[in-house]
């Protein structure tokens, strides 16, 4: 009778225990869907740290190619301003050649005014003196 008592008593605790058997993998199951959500929550982070520091990436790029294009066009614009320079300098540097050849110009006037001046005063001389000579032959001439 013990031993039946017993054995009713291990048949009584086996629905039990099959119900726990039957209940671990689900139990398994979650604790491993847990698991795995964790190690995806585990990744998340490094993830958007990763998106987080390409970004930041991206920003740098974009900040250094503004930058660039800014270097660009204040090149763009200082060889533009150069280039303008060198051409004001050699309007400027024609602008000296002119006026030293015009004053040139002007001086090689005034000698050449001066020399017709001088041809002038030159020929009236000659003209007087034969005026002169003319005298003094007709005076040698008539009275002599």
């Amino acid at each position: 009778m013990q031993h039946t008592a017993t054995h009713c008593n291990t048949l009584q605790h086996t629905p039990t225990h099959c119900n726990i058997l039957q209940h671990t993998p689900t139990h398994c199951n979650t604790l491993q869907y847990t698991a795995t959500h964790g190690n995806t929550l585990q990744h998340t982070p490094t993830h958007c740290n990763t998106l987080q520091h390409s970004a930041t990436h991206c920003n740098i790029v974009q900040h250094t190619a503004t930058h660039s294009n800014t270097l660009q066009h204040t090149a763009t614009h200082g060889n533009t301003l150069q280039h303008t320079a060198t051409h004001c300098n050699t309007m400027q540097h024609n602008a000296i050649h002119c006026n030293t050849l015009q004053h040139t110009a002007t001086h090689c006037n005034t000698l050449q005014h001066t020399a017709t001046h001088c041809n002038t005063l030159s020929h009236m001389v000659t003209s007087c003196w034969s005026h002169c000579y003319m005298h003094i032959y007709t005076y040698e001439y008539v009275y002599i």
